[in-house]
């Protein structure tokens, strides 16, 4: 008989992939479950009641930013590519007022980001590092395009500011904060919260999320953009609350 092995893995995935049909005799979950509950030691007074001081029983485990996996991945560098060719193609955009520029800067950035994250999947190369790149990246690609749709559609500034302040600032801390727990990006923040998830990076939201407010612009409708734009906003701002509640002992 082997010696132990540990996996650092979702359950299900462990079972389905990892182990042979009808090798497992007996399981025994140990918690902490995937419940969105914190176990806690329990102190008490000599009276037997309650004392304020208490702590964690579990802390997450710590998960390094980078653990030695390898950097230079084909999916690094087609979002270094896209990041470079959506910037420069946005900013000619931008000087030279060129709407159809501005139109491949676009699906240079979105082909662009569902590449770099098929083949991090595909060919399993997904890091924490390489997370971090992509959302540094969409912002790097969203401040310059967004530039250039206000050159196109000047009067529909207003909307556009609230786009990218909320995506800049707010779902940017929002993005990262699976750092917080031993996850590789936020396509697996599931495994902490499935609302969280469905609403910021399921493939609908993430869809929605950049390209809500374009497809308003495009519509030329003020009110209509700045009705996306601050729907979006109050669905990041509660998102985040929901998350800051997550990592709250007692919650």
């Amino acid at each position: 008989m082997g010696g132990n092995r540990p996996y650092s893995k979702d359950n299900l995935e462990v079972l389905r992939q990892g182990i042979k049909d009808e090798s497992v005799d007996l399981i025994y979950p140990d918690p902490p479950l995937n419940s969105d509950r914190t176990y806690s030691v329990l102190f008490r007074a000599r009276s037997g009641e309650g004392s304020h001081a208490q702590q964690p029983a579990l802390i997450r485990p710590a998960m390094p930013l980078w653990d030695g996996a390898p950097v230079g991945t084909w999916a690094n560098l087609v979002t270094v590519v896209r990041t470079v060719v959506a910037v420069a193609l946005g900013m000619a955009a931008v000087v030279g007022h060129d709407a159809r520029l501005l139109v491949v800067a676009y699906a240079v950035y979105w082909v662009g980001d569902m590449l770099d994250g098929w083949l991090a999947r595909r060919l399993d190369q997904e890091t924490r590092l390489g997370a971090i790149a992509d959302i540094v990246s969409d912002r790097a690609c969203c401040a310059v395009l967004v530039c250039g749709l206000c050159t196109v559609q000047p009067a529909l500034w207003p909307a556009l500011v609230v786009f990218l302040l909320q995506f800049m600032v707010l779902d940017c801390v929002l993005s990262l904060s699976f750092l917080g727990w031993p996850l590789l990006s936020p396509n697996d923040f599931h495994r902490v919260s499935v609302v969280v998830w469905r609403l910021n990076w399921s493939p609908p939201a993430k869809a929605i999320n950049t390209a809500g407010v374009v497809l308003a612009v495009a519509t030329g409708s003020l009110p209509l953009a700045v009705s996306v734009a601050v729907a979006q906003v109050a669905v990041k701002a509660w998102s985040a609350y929901r998350v800051t509640t997550l990592a709250l002992p007692g919650r």
